[in-house]
């Protein structure tokens, strides 16, 4: 799967995620680092790419047609913390399952949505 993650995500995770098989954008100590979400929802659906952020605002593009949105919203967010709750969502959710889905992790809870 091609996934795109927003500066937030830790390093294992991308590390963890492309040991895993998926092609993993991370845009860290490019020129378009830190880009603004309106530029970079944009080019993550120009490219087929997943989402994952720490920003609850890329979830107004939930009834959008996308390749998938996984928000991790924790309380006192640390590495360990960010990439526990990812890689719950990936043993949770299979490659075909993310397409047009939204997945918002939380500290015990998640909610899913999936756009129709």
């Amino acid at each position: 799967m091609k996934i795109f993650v927003d500066g937030n995500i830790p390093n294992i995770s991308v590390d963890t995620l492309r040991a895993a098989g998926h092609d993993v954008l991370d845009i860290r100590g490019t020129p378009q680092q830190g880009m603004f979400d309106d530029e970079l929802w944009p080019l993550a659906q120009a490219e087929g790419l997943m989402l994952i952020t720490t920003d609850k605002g890329f979830a107004q593009y939930r009834d959008e047609k996308h390749h998938g949105i996984l928000i991790i919203r924790l309380r006192q967010p640390n590495e360990a913390r960010i990439h526990a709750r990812i890689m719950a969502a990936f043993a949770q959710f299979s490659v075909r399952d993310w397409p047009g889905l939204l997945v918002v992790m939380r500290d015990v809870v998640q909610s899913t949505y999936r756009a129709r």
